[in-house]
């Protein structure tokens, strides 16, 4: 036998299986890529057709995550508007490794922040003055009507008021209150009983005359008494208050209606001063006299004037003190006794 044939002979075919050395002993191990060559080689279209079900697989899973991506985004676009800056902020330092911080604002200070100002509800008046009321007639309810008043020349001014109201409304008279007092001499008793009948008939307002000549007549004529009673009381006001004892009437009315027109005390004072020769002073006229020159506190109980009016006046807190004296001294001479 040639050489050549006996190395042919010996020569392993390609198809039987190599041995490999594994480590759980000597096993033999034939390698599948032979077999998958030959597949390959006798089904060329598989490997594509496998290829082209994985894309599809691959295309259809892309979808249905895009799909579910964009559901996912516009929630997640909602929701992230919600997230401040100060969230941002401790993510992106989370993720680089750091701690997050607290973000904690600006202390205020509480001195320099003002509060928003309270609105005050207005205070409750008189039944008579509304919210349309005239400012100055709402002034004088507020300032002076209830308040005692203890000087002859305001006494003999509110008098002369009192009279004008039987021709006017208080509110015409504050109108008028200036001119009022420049036609009549600023209300001095002692100027106004001088006053001629050629005086009276220039007492005009714009071409008008300011009370009827009946009335002025009885200003000019209780000028002269005013006069008289002041030499004979040492004032006005001791006239006056001694009908009341130096303390004030004090009623407490809780509507208008409640109010009177009139009262015995009234009557009582208007028959001495016509008595002493004073004109127009009906009790009508003698208690709105006393209602607004402090003799009587007619302020409604609803009214914050009632309360304020109520304050003693000197008068009532010297007859007090004589009070207070002659209770002592009685009960000094009860004791000795």
């Amino acid at each position: 036998m040639p050489v050549a044939t006996k190395l042919r002979s010996y020569a392993k075919p390609a198809s039987e299986p190599r041995a490999i050395l594994k480590s759980a002993g000597n096993r033999v191990a034939v390698s599948e890529e032979p077999k998958r060559k030959k597949e390959n080689v006798k089904n060329p279209q598989r490997p594509r057709k496998e290829a082209a079900v994985i894309t599809d697989s691959i295309v259809q899973s892309n979808v249905s995550l895009d799909s579910m991506s964009s559901s996912d985004s516009s929630l997640s676009n909602s929701s992230a508007k919600k997230v401040n800056s100060a969230t941002a902020s401790r993510r992106s330092v989370k993720r680089n490794g750091f701690k997050p911080v607290r973000v904690v604002p600006d202390a205020v200070d509480v001195a320099t922040v003002t509060p928003p100002p309270k609105t005050l509800a207005p205070p409750k008046r008189c039944e008579w003055i509304t919210p349309n009321s005239d400012p100055l007639y709402t002034a004088f309810h507020d300032e002076e009507w209830g308040v005692p008043v203890g000087d002859d020349r305001k006494l003999f001014e509110l008098l002369v008021f009192s009279q004008a109201l039987a021709e006017h409304s208080w509110p015409a008279i504050l109108n008028q209150r200036d001119m009022f007092r420049h036609l009549f001499e600023n209300f001095d008793p002692s100027s106004i009983a001088q006053f001629t009948e050629k005086k009276l008939l220039t007492l005009k307002i714009n071409g008008n005359s300011l009370l009827s000549e009946p009335k002025l007549r009885a200003i000019v004529e209780n000028a002269k008494q005013f006069l008289k009673v002041q030499q004979e009381l040492g004032s006005f006001s001791n006239y006056c208050w001694r009908f009341v004892n130096d303390k004030a009437i004090r009623n407490e009315f809780r509507y208008g209606r409640q109010v009177p027109v009139k009262t015995p005390k009234a009557e009582l004072i208007s028959k001495d001063m016509m008595r002493r020769g004073f004109q127009c002073v009906g009790p009508t006229v003698v208690y709105s006299f006393m209602q607004v020159a402090g003799l009587v506190n007619d302020h409604l109980l609803t009214c914050f004037r009632h309360q304020e009016c109520n304050l003693p006046t000197k008068n009532e807190f010297k007859t007090e003190v004589k009070e207070k004296m002659v209770q002592n001294e009685t009960l000094e001479l009860t004791q000795i006794q």
